[in-house]
Order: structure tokens, then sequence, then C-alpha cells
């Protein structure tokens, strides 16, 4: 199929600017993936455009002592260079791509709002549109201002209230050409992570961090939504909830009509032996932000990587012989359909892969892995899940946040000197599976 009759292909309730998507039905034939359903690649703006200067992770990268392994510097340089990206996301045949809007450059000062930065986002969304690309766009993905992270960042009681004015006003300089919005990216990440029981030595370092962050803001607590102490990680909840709902509220005062959620990291939780905590952390990673999209929210967005094996002790180890990262981390496809069927029982809501991937070195495992994934997946459709859509992490090899440079979700390398974008074999492998909408002839679901 080629480009032009693929453009024919995507649904004209999906290129409009500012209304709602209908939610597809199941699929149609064996293997087939339902007629209105997004393919994407995600990145987000940290984490490729370089240089934010003006973002609280950006301050903690150069802070001392750091739990950040390097800086993030230019990035994949994507704050020059988007529209050699949104050419990578078209190559492919793909229909949506997801990113985000920083705060941060958008609102650099308190108060401050950059008509050239909110220009900036607005030529990307734009371009999306012309070329038939569903713009997903999500108005938090962690990195916050460093003035809000100096003012006790989600903790601080107006927190809600500052973070709903700034997505009014890029929903209102933006909202008219977006397809999709998410007001936030995994807001229960720091609950998740609690669960896999850092070291003392990190939690330390980690709080000398956060400490020397506010000396050299002049603050007394500096807080952010993807680095805290364990103590304001409970007490960011409510707040962030209460952002989510103003946000939300927010957009939809501008552009009624277009579909707002937000993403949560969901595992795979599987019980090992007896009885094993997992309803317990499920209730805690999972149970507040549940409700709240249930009430608030057209779609939930599901980001999933992993199963977590849990037993009488906590989380298990991967079981013998298992297939491993060569980070140590089980590759486990089945995970996605599953965390996406307990989402969806667990709230009755439509359901977008904002997110999954898997990081390896060895791309042949990245190609095995998209096809497994998504056989789950269609697992799910056919059962009568409503699912929207699927949006691979990440378009690009990129900064992972305090594990830097050294992890591999891309569908496409980058040369970290000339920053050329280099595609990998995974890559066609999704994009044959985008094209034909279906899943490959000899899949699971199709013998």
């Amino acid at each position: 199929m080629d480009r032009r009759t693929l453009l024919k292909t995507i649904p004209a309730a999906l290129l409009a600017p500012g209304h709602a998507f209908p939610a597809p039905g199941p699929a149609a034939q064996p293997g087939k993936f339902p007629a209105l359903f997004l393919w994407g690649a995600a990145t987000a703006g940290y984490q490729v455009e370089g240089n934010n200067v003006n973002a609280d992770i950006w301050l903690l990268e150069h802070v001392r002592p750091t739990i950040f392994t390097e800086p993030s510097g230019d990035a994949c340089d994507s704050f020059a260079r988007w529209p050699e990206d949104l050419r990578l996301v078209r190559s492919l045949g793909l229909n949506a791509y997801r990113f985000s809007l920083e705060w941060a450059r958008i609102e650099p000062v308190q108060g401050h709002f950059s008509p050239a930065m909110l220009d900036h986002y607005k030529r990307l969304i734009d371009a999306c549109r012309a070329c038939g690309i569903v713009p997903v766009v999500t108005f938090n993905h962690f990195a916050c201002p460093i003035w809000f992270a100096a003012r006790g960042g989600w903790t601080a009681e107006d927190a809600p209230g500052l973070y709903a004015r700034y997505c009014e006003r890029a929903a209102r300089h933006l909202g008219a050409g977006i397809g999709v919005a998410l007001t936030l990216n995994e807001p229960n990440i720091m609950k998740v992570l609690r669960w896999f029981s850092p070291s003392p030595e990190f939690v330390a370092t980690r709080r000398a961090m956060l400490d020397a962050a506010a000396r050299a803001t002049g603050s007394r607590r500096f807080v952010t939504g993807l680095v805290a102490n364990d103590e304001d990680v409970d007490a960011m909840l409510a707040p962030m909830i209460a952002a989510h709902r103003l946000s939300h509220e927010a957009i939809k005062s501008v552009q009624p009509g277009l579909p707002v959620g937000a993403s949560i990291s969901v595992s795979d939780d599987q019980p090992v032996g007896g009885t094993t905590p997992v309803d317990q952390k499920r209730k805690e990673v999972y149970g507040a932000w549940l409700e709240a999209l249930r009430e608030t929210g057209d779609f939930i967005g599901v980001q999933n990587y992993d199963r977590m094996r849990i037993d009488a002790n906590g989380v298990a180890p991967p079981p013998e012989g298992a297939r491993l990262t060569h980070h140590g981390v089980e590759i486990y496809p089945d995970s996605l359909g599953n965390a996406v069927r307990y989402v969806h029982q667990a709230t009755g809501k439509p359901v977008i892969v904002t997110e999954n991937g898997l990081d390896t070195q060895d791309d042949a495992l990245r190609a095995a892995y998209i096809p497994a994934a998504l056989a789950g997946l269609h697992k799910a459709v056919v059962d009568g899940i409503p699912i929207l859509g699927y949006i691979y992490w990440s378009l690009l090899d990129n900064y992972e946040w305090s594990l830097g440079y050294a992890y591999r979700y891309g569908l496409f390398s980058v040369d970290r000197k000339a920053f050329k974008r280099i595609r990998k074999p995974s890559a066609s492998v999704l994009s044959r599976i985008a094209m034909r909408n279906a899943l490959p002839a000899l899949s699971s679901t199709t013998r």
C-alpha cells in the first residue's frame, strides 16, 4: 500500500481537528485491527529536544550529588529536527505521532507564557495535520519548570490551579489542531518504582540531590513528578489527581469535542505461589488513578513494558530460563494484552496503548517482540475490549532520564554527534503491520 492509498484509509473523524474519534468495533476479519485504529510512535520533549534548561530535570542532572548517570545535553536535537522526525513517522506509514508540550519552555518563569514556544508546537501540530498524521499530545511528560518544582512541585496546595492555567493557555493556542490529548504521563510512576525497593544508598543519594536542588533555587523543598522522596510521593497523589481533573476541564472548555485522558504505568501483575500482595500492589499503584480516570476521561492511556511477578516477599525474579534483555529485564510480550484487559475491566473505559516497547541492543529481539505483543492486544480486541490504538515507545533511541543513553527502545538509532537517524529492521516490522492494519499472516491468532 503506498502513502496516498494509506491516507485514504484514515477516517475523516480522526483528521478533523478538535473532534472526538468514535470507538472502533471488533476486528472484522481474523488478524485484522479495527478500521479506526491509531498506529503511532512516541517521543517526549525532554527526552529528544535537548537543552531544556528551564526544566526541573535539567537542574537535577547538574547538581551534585545526582542519581543521573549523564546529562541530557542536546538529546536528539529534535527541537530543531522535528520535521525530520515527522518524516520518519510518515515513512513508516503510521497515522499518529505522540509527542509532548514542554511546560518549562512555554512558561519558563511563573506567569510568563512564551508565544514563540507555543508557535513552535503549533507548527509541529499543523505539520502533522498537513500530512495526515493525528497529533497525540501530552501536556506534561514528567518535566516541569524549575520554578514549579522549587515551590514544592505537585505537593504545593496551588499546584493543580497553576497546572490547569498552563493547560488552558496551551489548549487555547493549540487545541484546534490536537487530535488526542493526555493531561499527564504516568503520574503513578513513583509508586511503581517504590515496589522495586531501591537500595538505601540510592535513596540517600536521591535525597541529597533534591536537597542540593533546593539550595540551588533557594527553596525549602524541591519536588518533581519523576524524582521525589518517599514522603512526597504520597503527598503528591491528591494534588496530581486534582491537577488532572482541572486540566481536563480546562482543555475541554476550549475544545469540548477533543478526546482527553491520561496515561498510567501498568505492569502485568502475576501472583507467584500462595498468598501474595498483588491486590495490595494494585490498590497502591493504580487504584486512585483508575477511579479518577473512570470519572474524568474519555479514554485511558496504558503504558506497559513488563510483567511483575509478586510472591509473599514482594517482587520475584524472572522464572528460570526466561528470555532477558541485556539489562536483565524479562521479555514477556503477553504483558501488554493482560494489562489492557485489567485496566478496561477496572474502569469500563476505552484504551489507547500510549507506550509499549522493548529496550534491547539486539534489534532482532525487538522485531520479534512487536508482533508478539500485538497478537495479545488483538486477542483483547476480538474479545470486545475497546482499544483505540497502539503507539510504540519510542520513535528514537533517546534520553532515558536517570538511566542516560544506555537504553535502546527506538525504531531508529541516533548518532550522538551528527544526530543522523538510522532505521532499524524492527521499524519495518511495525510499519508492515500498521500499513496492513493486520497481524502477520503466521501470527498465533490466525493459525
